[in-house]
């Protein structure tokens, strides 16, 4: 099949990250190319590079043989390419056909021509087989129906090519079916579409082709007759671990953790249950989307759960908000460390007393011999690289940052640590402290659970596994039969395979 859009030698590096290193693949006319890689792989970068929404710093894109510039959005859809976001871009206040021309509405005599709107939307309503008019409001949609739209609106400026991120995200089996009707039809139709997701068994009904990254690069490629779970798996793992993994497997001590029939709002179908024992480090993997950091909040309070059985230290308690669990000795380190685990404008010293307010205060008022001492350890403990206690934290390295959210909780002396991308975003001296410091929490008896998107990382830290897919718990591994393939196996929706 002869390339409609050829790109070789994409590369893309940012502040400290080298996102896309000669990176290339081609896309056929009529034909649906999956992109596929584990978290960070550079999927969503190259994507982005093709649609306009950033420039890459070296590469070449051709389409139709002759090389394109792609420098916005704007000339991304003039030359026929489109992304759908998984997060969908429609104003849900606006009609159905108004998000469809948003930004490109027919005129006449300077004012918007609403029946033209309404005539030519119908057609690509018709096209992707949504039967809704042209008036009715977004807003009133199923997320299913609101994909489709989006495609429409896609369809309605010529796209030739059609970029689709994790589209099945948050649609429902029949919604999923619908939309594997319309990517197969528009195929047909000679749309060229490139699909991301993490759902093999999508992949193997859908893709004429696989392409594979892997840590930025090119990993390799499947052609329709070798697209199968394993091939795919393979492609996507296999690298050796780095070398500063210093964990060394403890005993584990007594049950701290108990969960049984848990249910999160985000995944109320699937019941959970799993334990955790003193001195363990427990990785929690799965793909995006999987539940992970759901679980984490459910059990810190901040989305409460739907059902089921909390105990610490053999004990039931309730939790239905992080003050109950902080009571209970549970302490959670967000994904999301400048708007969840930091006021990013006030000193270290503050930010590290935060969570220990209450209890150290005297009478009412806040008690600053109690802050300063907690500020001396943690500074002291943690290596926080600052001029002062009095230094503001936006100002701090990521990797001090997060250090400053640890020491936070650290002073209330948890039972429970539960850290979500504990080293996202930082350098590789402050990832082998915090490293070190899982290490020293472990022997002093705590028990951490432990989010990460990084499998070097899960299997150089982890004493055991639990593994996620869409909501519920695959399996469990020990640290015997952890490999990078037995977790992508599970992660992909293998229940119960540790091969």
């Amino acid at each position: 099949m002869a390339a409609l859009l050829d790109v070789s030698g994409i590369c893309k590096s940012f502040p400290g990250v080298r996102a896309l290193h000669e990176v290339g693949f081609s896309v056929g006319e009529g034909e649906v190319v999956a992109l596929l890689g584990e978290n960070g792989a550079g999927k969503s970068t190259l994507m982005k590079i093709l649609a306009g929404v950033q420039p890459p710093d070296a590469g070449e894109i051709r389409l139709d043989g002759k090389t394109i510039r792609i420098g916005s959005v704007e000339e991304g859809l003039e030359h026929g390419i489109a992304l759908i976001h998984q997060e969908l871009n429609l104003a849900t206040n606006l009609s159905v056909g108004a998000n469809i021309f948003l930004g490109r509405e027919p005129r006449k005599r300077g004012f918007i021509n609403e029946k033209k709107i309404a005539n030519e939307a119908q057609a690509y309503l018709d096209r992707v087989g949504l039967e809704v008019s042209p008036e009715t409001l977004v807003g009133d949609l199923t997320i299913g129906k609101q994909q489709l739209v989006e495609i429409a609106k896609a369809l309605s400026t010529d796209a030739r090519i059609l970029i689709m991120d994790e589209p099945t995200s948050s649609l429902s089996q029949r919604e999923t079916e619908r939309l594997f009707e319309v990517v197969k039809d528009l195929r047909e139709n000679g749309v060229s579409i490139i699909y991301i997701s993490h759902r093999l068994a999508e992949v193997i009904e859908l893709a004429d082709r696989v392409v594979v990254l892997r840590d930025g690069e090119n990993a390799g490629e499947l052609t329709k007759e070798k697209i199968t779970h394993d091939e795919m798996v393979s492609l996507m793992v296999g690298r050796d671990l780095s070398q500063f993994y210093a964990h060394e497997p403890l005993e584990a001590g007594d049950k701290v953790l108990s969960v049984s029939g848990l249910r999160t709002p985000v995944h109320p179908a699937h019941e959970l249950n799993f334990e955790l024992r003193a001195g363990e480090i427990v990785g929690l993997a799965g793909l995006v989307g999987a539940g992970r950091t759901e679980l984490l909040e459910s059990l810190f309070g901040i989305a409460p759960v739907v059902a089921g059985k909390i105990e610490v230290n053999g004990e039931a308690v309730k939790i239905s908000n992080p003050r109950e669990a902080i009571a209970a000795g549970l302490a959670l380190v967000p994904e999301d460390r400048k708007e969840q685990g930091l006021i990013i404008d006030m000193a270290v010293a503050d930010n590290l007393s935060l969570a220990s307010l209450e209890r150290d205060q005297k009478k009412g008022f806040l008690n600053f011999g109690a802050e300063k001492a907690i500020s001396d350890e943690m500074v002291d403990r943690m290596r926080i690289k600052t001029p002062s206690d009095r230094q503001i934290v936006r100002f701090l390295s990521g990797g001090n940052q997060q250090k400053v959210v640890i020491g936070k909780w650290l002073a209330m002396k948890p039972g429970v640590l539960l850290l979500d991308e504990p080293t996202r975003g930082i350098d590789i001296g402050a990832k082998q402290e915090i490293y070190a410091l899982m290490e020293e929490l472990a022997e002093q008896g705590v028990a951490i659970l432990f989010v990460s998107s990084e499998m070097e990382e899960v299997l150089g830290m982890a004493d055991r596994v639990l593994v996620m897919h869409e909501g519920q718990l695959t399996g469990e591994l020990s640290r015997s039969e952890m490999s990078e393939e037995a977790i992508m196996n599970l992660a992909t929706g293998r229940i119960g395979s540790a091969a």
